[in-house]
């Protein structure tokens, strides 16, 4: 029997890797998944209920999702993005990471070159292996800051986009408007599309600011910007999220999303209308909880600042530690979880190798087990990095 080549160079997903050490270790607190600590809203609910009233509803709906829902996302574009469709369309999807793979394969045939800034996100970076592209990896600065000049100096004739994510995963990081600008400018005079992953839009801290680049006059033509609700509304298992890309692309990604998925699930998509009604208030007041956590984890990984680095991160509800000692990644989370109880993910995963760095997220807890999580993480990293 013969497996796929491509799928073999496919890198094993990091996170079941990690669950296993979770459950083979009861009573680890896991600092590893990125989720919100929080469910969806009453009125997501509610929108259930309009789900089942129709019979409707129980057969296939549009691809590109049903009216109400489209009407609900276009709204939310113009007033809190600036993103006007004049030139571009949505497309509902089963989440951004479904987004992502309906661009790639839009956009590109096998053997070209697709941008991620490293560390990048690692379902980005197997979404662009499974389609037999290459991912051209360009180092963040020590800030985790996109470097627009490094960005254009990668692009090559093969080249068909570059990503950014801002707020960032894995580090956090909000990347600057101006940045963000740049690197669209490069896109267009280069041919080449900008993809844009907004999934973190509102975890932002300490003035931070959230940009789109899909808002910049006349970048609709070469820009694809994704969202999702799996964060902020507390939508994970829902699976909805949505594309803003260029008209030109529409049939392309119907006839990906139409072999992939027929339509996202309509139930969920329901649920969706009923979030967005509640809205980004909702939103921001769960989020009241994250930005608390957040501060707590910064002030008690001061304590072994000696140890560990932590760059700037003003946005999602991720911190990348780089840590001082050349050790294994694998076999420090390993350690983490079997002596102390807490589990982070190894920085390999998001094309780190160089040196060992961990990320911790912070979203998924309250605030007491993320206190004592926190405690075990810089217990254990004192103890086994002093040795």
């Amino acid at each position: 029997m013969y497996d796929s080549l491509r799928m073999q160079s496919v890198q094993s997903p990091i996170i079941p890797v990690v669950g296993e050490l979770i459950r083979n270790n009861p009573g680890t607190i896991s600092l590893g998944q990125g989720v919100a600590y929080y469910w969806p809203p009453p009125e997501a609910i509610a929108g259930i209920q309009k789900f089942i009233a129709d019979p409707a509803n129980h057969k296939y709906k549009l691809v590109q999702g049903i009216p109400e829902l489209q009407a609900a996302i276009a709204h939310k574009l113009s007033t809190e993005n600036n993103i006007s469709l004049d030139g571009s369309r949505i497309v509902v999807t089963a989440g951004a990471n479904m987004g992502f793979v309906n661009a790639v394969l839009a956009i590109a045939d096998p053997g070209d070159e697709i941008i991620l800034q490293l560390p990048y996100y690692f379902n980005h970076e197997m979404a662009v292996t499974i389609a037999d592209c290459k991912a051209v990896c360009v180092p963040a600065d020590d800030d985790y800051q996109l470097q627009p000049d490094s960005i254009a100096s990668a692009i090559t004739d093969r080249t068909r986009a570059v990503v950014t994510i801002s707020p960032n995963n894995p580090t956090g990081a909000v990347y600057r408007e101006s940045d963000l600008r740049e690197v669209n400018a490069h896109c267009r005079r280069n041919g080449i599309y900008h993809i844009s992953d907004e999934a973190y839009e509102y975890f932002t801290y300490d003035g931070a600011k959230h940009f789109s680049p899909g808002s910049i006059d006349d970048s609709a033509g070469h820009t694809i910007s994704l969202f999702s609700l799996s964060k902020a509304y507390g939508f994970a298992s829902w699976r909805i999220g949505w594309m803003v890309r260029p008209e030109r692309l529409y049939m392309s990604v119907r006839k990906i999303q139409d072999t992939i998925l027929i339509c996202p699930p309509v139930i969920s998509q329901w649920a969706a209308v009923g979030a967005m009604e509640a809205g980004r208030r909702y939103c921001l007041e769960k989020q009241q909880m994250t930005a608390d956590i957040r501060r707590m984890v910064l002030e008690r990984l001061n304590d072994i600042a000696d140890l560990v680095t932590v760059p700037r991160a003003d946005g999602a509800f991720y911190l990348l530690l780089r840590v001082h000692k050349d050790t294994n990644p694998m076999e420090l989370v390993s350690q983490l979880i079997e002596e102390h109880k807490v589990a982070v993910i190894p920085g390999m995963t998001f094309g780190m190798e160089d040196k060992c760095y961990l990320r911790v997220a912070y979203g998924a807890l309250h605030k007491e087990t993320a206190a004592e999580g926190i405690g075990r993480l810089v217990e254990g990293l004192g103890h086994i990095l002093a040795t």
